[in-house]
Parts: C-alpha cells; structure tokens; sequence
C-alpha cells in the first residue's frame, strides 16, 4: 500500500488548511484511516482516525472541535480540514492505514504516508 500526502503549507494562525491523503496499492475491501502528527523534536502524536464506513471517528483532544477527518471510498482518499490553526499545529503531518475497518488507537499502523509540513506562522 502506498499513500501519497499532500496539501501541507504556510498558513497564519486562525487559518484553514485541507490535508489529503491517497492510498493505492492492495488496500483490502475495508480498512481504517489516520492522521498523526511530529513537531520538531517530539514524538509523533495521533491527531485524528476515521472508520471506513466513516461513521466513527476520533480525535485528540488537542484538534477536538478544530479539525474534522472524512473520507471519499470512490477515491481511496482521506482527507484533514485544519480550521483555527495555532502555532502548536507547526508539524509534519502523516497519513496512516491499518488493514481493519475499525480503527484501533492501540494498534500500529501497517503503513505511513510521507508527510506533509504545515506551518503555522503567528
């Protein structure tokens, strides 16, 4: 499985950005999407998770209420509105896949996308 991010860039505080990522290769009838997150030396961090049906998602807390995760099956694409940006959201942003409709937060993820950096200029 492959998955191609994008739509990363410079953006003031309070501003909206749309991450998208796409996946592409044998990605199984069904299967769970994610957002995580690494700002400069820290761990990666989960930001966001969607189910396939994409009826259920998740959040941290941190992003709850400022970013909504949803998903287009037809396109194999999920996608991250990031509204009221701060400068705590400077970060490279990754895409993840797990082979199970249902997101599991204790899991790993099977795969990673490349990410892609918002930054957040104050």
């Amino acid at each position: 499985v492959q998955l191609q991010a994008c739509g990363g860039g410079l953006v003031q505080t309070g501003g909206s950005l749309r991450l998208s990522c796409a996946a592409s290769g044998r990605t199984s009838s069904s299967y769970a999407m994610g957002w995580f997150r690494q700002a400069g030396g820290k761990e990666r961090e989960f930001v966001a998770a969607i189910n396939w049906g994409g009826t259920n998602t998740y959040y941290a807390d941190s992003v709850k209420d400022r970013f909504t995760i949803s998903r287009d099956n037809a396109k194999n694409t999920v996608y991250l509105q990031v509204n009221a940006v701060k400068p705590d959201d400077t970060a490279v942003y990754y895409c993840a896949f797990q082979y199970t409709g249902i997101w599991y937060r204790t899991r790993a993820p099977h795969y990673w996308g490349q990410g892609t950096l918002v930054t957040v200029s104050s």
